[in-house]
């Protein structure tokens, strides 16, 4: 589909949508969820709840959903940590309940970590420098995500920068499919499962919400939303929030300002359309991981240096200590970055037995991270990649005359390395929903998709007294050769992906005990672009590719509901992830074409129990997890190269448990165990036999996959009377191996978190809802390596033989010490 043809299709959908759409009703109260609301409908929609699993359910099937949930939220699961599930696959969801509970500032990463089969960590509890998470032994970039039914993972890597969307006061629900996402989910890199998440509707009535947050580190945090109420048809909500923190260890701040918005227009009671947005622009200094041995002797809190060398002082210093003081500083180490998603949803009702939804998307984001290079002083005419005719240390005098000095102009001077990607994404998902008579339910549509992707890595000019870039965005005060100015780049790289996918899904329900149900989906991926290695210098390189991927995706599963309480289900699913932007590159520099795309096939068997005081599921799993994109290299060229684990294989057991034992009192637990091995040795490149070094073949067989913990488990205490309400939670995570071979490992640890507020009655009719609380993330003040951050294939400890094959470091992020935020609320209507 031409560019031209998918502008007229969004358009298209925008007008259906506007046209006819499914009522949905919204509690007047903000700060509610809308599961409920979502579950008294027949079909639920993706901006309204995120747990769409039952969008296909049948007539029948809808009735025991809604009297199982409503006796599920009567018990307030978990305290909002649980929720009752019908889809015969491992389902999570987080609600409202628990959301409003947790620190403000947290992002979604940070709500998901109680759920069984996540393992979720954090940098900065802020929720200020995005997340680390996995499931099931599947890192992040093999995990789809959406918001409000638009998907949000990067087109190019997969990866989801959490910070960017959304605040936790317009957050509704969280959904986290462990293995096996839903068959019509806008997905071209989920072979590890799904993540999604709702906005809340907009409320009836008119007002302002306000919250204000301070915590250590200076960490302060103001939020304001103003709700219109409704205006005729049309109820809306806009928000704004403005968070600021210094990192907790090393020199920088974080700085993100979001603003969030969603509206809804009620046609009747059949048809209504919502849009939202999320917008975010973050100016942000990066933390670094680090490996063992730089916190062994730098200490826990060190990030990079804080101390910038003015590069005049420099002279007749040792040159690899200017070079290294020089990298390392904190303000060349960035994150600055600017996005936004306008996203529909329109759902509407063609006949009797017809329900359509239509979500058209458009994401744009733009910016990346900063490093440090250095570059050389030159008055050669020669387009020489990191040679400038600048005075770069600022001493007055261009090129390498004072070298007898042994000063920073020989050894090289800093600039601004700014690595930067900008994406243009429009999409549409179109699916409908047809009965046929109670049992039997058909759902069918398409999503589309032709995003494009600019990625860059260019050099900017360094103020040599202070060592700040002199522009932080990089949009300015260029590196240039001396020929023709062009800007320096290490590479330019433009790629083009159009998605096409087609699916298909019928759910039977024979009677009130057996749901079947059985699907296909077919998608095709397709990537086209070109890279160039040092464009505009004296030796620079081009390449082009063009390549494509296709395959059949059959799931099914079978759900026996044994009476009100018990429920047994089965399901499998194949999975499939296009290959990335960067291994599309290097396959096509390699002469590679077509590569082998990661595939799984993922099954659950589990069983749930909603009881009147007890509720609890358990699940155990199998994966087939086929062609693991990894990095190789090839000492022949002194190049990377894109190379696969051929298979591994995970299996487990996820459960958990929630137990209303007082009236105010509730006790959730989860659980996670995980095997998560790889089978086969890894081809890590061509060896060297000039050198005798490898990377050659890694004795990979039977080794346990990097940062998969064996064993997760949480316990929450919690206390609720309405007014006064406590959360205490325990978090214990076993070891993490560091590398692929398995030759480094990080210790277990084990974290406490409390969290308690007090909600005082109204001052007054247009003054209400005022509370106060408190959050402390990390009670006992631990210090642990919390994550793998970079996991090589063989770490630099290695010993014997294994040091004739090339070897790396692992680098880790760190558990925050202890950290407490104070929030402030209330509503004026």
């Amino acid at each position: 589909m031409k560019r031209t043809h998918l502008s007229a299709a969004i358009a298209m959908a925008c007008y259906m949508s506007m046209g006819v759409a499914m009522a949905q009703t919204a509690s007047n109260d903000q700060t509610q969820g809308n599961q409920s609301t979502a579950n008294s409908q027949q079909r639920v929609n993706a901006s309204s709840t995120s747990n769409t699993t039952t969008s296909n359910a049948t007539q029948r099937d809808a009735k025991q959903l809604s009297e199982v949930t409503v006796q599920g939220q009567s018990l307030s699961l978990g305290g909002g940590l649980m929720s009752v599930q019908t889809a015969p696959k491992a389902v999570s969801t987080i609600t409202r309940d628990a959301i409003e509970k947790a620190s403000p500032g947290s992002n979604f990463t940070q709500m998901i970590g109680s759920i069984p089969g996540v393992n979720a960590a954090t940098d900065d509890i802020t929720g200020l420098a995005n997340g680390h998470y996995s499931m099931r032994g599947y890192d992040s970039s093999d995990i789809g995500m959406t918001v409000n039914g638009a998907p949000i993972t990067d087109t190019g890597s997969y990866s989801v920068y959490a910070t960017e969307y959304g605040d936790s006061e317009n957050m509704g629900d969280i959904t986290v499919l462990q293995g096996i996402p839903d068959i019509d989910m806008p997905d071209s890199g989920a072979s590890g499962g799904h993540i999604g998440w709702a906005t809340i509707d907009p409320s009836h009535q008119g007002g302002v919400d306000f919250t204000q947050t301070f915590g250590n580190n200076d960490y302060r945090r103001t939020f304001v939303r103003l709700n219109t109420g409704d205006l005729g048809p049309i109820r809306s909500w806009v928000s704004l929030s403005d968070n600021t923190a210094d990192m907790w260890r090393g020199q920088g701040d974080l700085h993100v300002t979001k603003v969030d918005g969603k509206s809804v227009l009620t046609i009747d009671d059949n048809n209504s359309i919502s849009a939202s947005l999320q917008y975010s622009r973050q100016s942000n200094y990066a933390y670094d991981g680090l490996s063992k041995a730089l916190v062994a002797q730098d200490g826990y809190f060190y990030n990079y240096n804080n101390t910038w060398i003015p590069l005049s002082n420099l002279k007749g210093k040792a040159l690899n200590t200017a070079a290294t003081a020089d990298e390392n500083f904190y303000g060349l180490h960035t994150n600055p970055y600017s996005s936004y998603m306008f996203s529909m949803d329109g759902e509407f009702k063609v006949s009797d037995s017809i329900h359509l939804s239509v979500i058209p998307y458009y994401w744009y984001g733009d910016g990346g991270g900063g490093a440090a290079s250095l570059a050389q002083e030159s008055t050669s005419p020669v387009n020489k990649y990191l040679y400038a005719n600048i005075d770069l240390n600022g001493d007055g005098v261009i090129g390498n005359s004072s070298t007898k000095n042994n000063d920073a102009a020989w050894a090289g001077a800093p600039v601004y390395g700014y690595s930067a990607a900008t994406t243009w994404r429009p999409g549409v998902l179109v699916r409908a929903n047809q009965d046929f008579g109670m049992n039997n339910s058909l759902e069918y549509g398409f999503w589309y998709e032709r995003s494009r992707k600019s990625q860059v890595e260019d050099f900017g000019l360094v103020n040599p007294n202070t060592g700040t870039p002199d522009d932080f965005w990089g949009n300015s005060s260029y590196l240039v050769y001396p020929t023709g100015g062009a800007v320096q780049k290490f590479y330019e790289e433009y790629t083009t992906t159009e998605l096409k996918k087609g699916f298909v899904t019928d759910n039977w329900t024979p009677n009130d005990f057996w749901t079947f149900v059985a699907g296909v989906s077919y998608l095709y991926a397709s990537r086209q672009g070109f890279t160039f290695d040092y464009p505009g210098s004296a030796t620079q390189t081009f390449s082009n590719f063009n390549n494509n991927w296709h395959k059949f995706l059959p799931t099914a599963g079978i759900k026996f509901q044994l009476d009100e309480k018990n429920q047994f289900y089965l399901g499998t699913g194949k999975t499939f992830r296009v290959p990335s932007n960067t291994a599309a590159i290097f396959d096509a520099l390699a002469g590679v074409n077509n590569a082998a795309p990661e595939m799984s096939w993922n099954t659950d068997l589990g069983w749930r129990y909603y009881g009147d005081a007890i509720s609890a599921s358990a699940d155990v799993y199998n994966s087939n997890y086929f062609n693991k994109q990894e990095v190789g290299y090839n000492p022949a060229n002194n190049a990377e190269i894109y190379t696969t684990i051929p298979h591994m294989h995970m299996r487990g057991f996820n459960g958990e448990v929630s137990w209303k034992f007082a009236p105010s009192w509730t006790v959730y637990s989860s659980y996670t165990y995980t095997q998560a091995n790889i089978r086969g040795d890894l081809d890590g490149g061509p060896y060297d036999s000039v050198n005798g070094k490898g990377p050659g073949i890694y004795p990979t067989e039977g080794k346990t996959m990097p940062d998969t913990p064996r064993n997760i488990g949480n316990v929450s205490l919690s206390y609720d009377d309405t007014h006064v309400w406590a959360t205490l939670n325990a978090r214990a995570t076993s070891s993490l191996w560091g590398d692929y071979m398995n030759t480094e490992s990080v210790a277990g640890f084990t974290t406490l978190n409390f969290s308690a507020g007090y909600r005082f009655a109204d001052f007054s009719s247009w003054f209400t809802k005022p509370y106060i609380k408190l959050n402390v993330d990390n009670l006992t003040d631990r210090r642990a390596l919390s994550y793998v951050s970079s996991a090589p294939v063989l770490s630099s400890a290695a010993v014997g033989k294994e040091l004739n094959l090339y070897n790396s470091t692992a680098y880790y992020g760190l558990l925050q010490p202890r950290a407490y935020v104070v929030t402030f609320g209330v509503s004026f209507r």
